[in-house]
């Protein structure tokens, strides 16, 4: 196996959790980068709670992440209390991205005066496909989690050590310090 992809696996045995913190960090940042059409949206529908579910979701997903990093210290058990804590952490990010999607359905198929998707309010189409991709990003994230033992059972059976070769001269070798 070529030396980056045997140090990569080195890196996964040593630190398998690194795996789910990368899932969650691309969560966070596609959350993040893609805010903009949330609070379009929340401006324009202005539905109950609308704007304290993206406020909740932003701020769990920093918590959730913190409660990551000591949940799972370097080398140590993980601590059953951080996990805990994070896992309802995205059961409320994972809640609040539900509830506002269908606060945008609901405004968009309301019978009294709905909101028309057309090239000014676009924005709320592109919130809606965020908050569905958030929610899958963050499942699989919260199933990499859960799997962690599985997984790193999987990764210590792959052998990543490194073959030495003697060529048969270490017989020759003098080592008892006489000349």
């Amino acid at each position: 196996m070529p030396e980056f992809l045997r140090k990569l696996f080195v890196a996964l045995k040593r630190r398998p959790s690194v795996i789910a913190l990368i899932v969650l960090l691309i969560a966070f940042l596609y959350y993040s980068l893609n805010l903009t059409h949330i609070s379009d949206t929340t401006a324009k529908i202005q539905g109950p709670g609308m704007g304290l579910c993206g406020f909740a979701t932003m701020l769990f997903s920093m918590l959730s992440l913190i409660c990551f990093l000591n949940a799972f210290p370097r080398r140590k058990k993980p601590v059953i209390a951080m996990v805990v804590l994070m896992l309802l952490m995205f059961a409320v990010i994972i809640f609040c991205d539900v509830y506002y999607s269908n606060l945008i359905m609901t405004a968009l198929t309301r019978a009294e005066n709905p909101i028309k998707l057309d090239a000014s309010t676009i924005y709320i189409a592109q919130a809606y496909n965020v908050l569905q991709s958030h929610i899958v990003i963050l499942a699989i994230g919260v199933a990499l989690i859960l799997l962690l033992p599985v997984y790193t059972k999987l990764l210590r059976k792959i052998n990543t050590s490194v073959t030495v070769e003697d060529y048969g001269k270490l017989g020759e070798i003098d080592i008892s310090g006489e000349d």
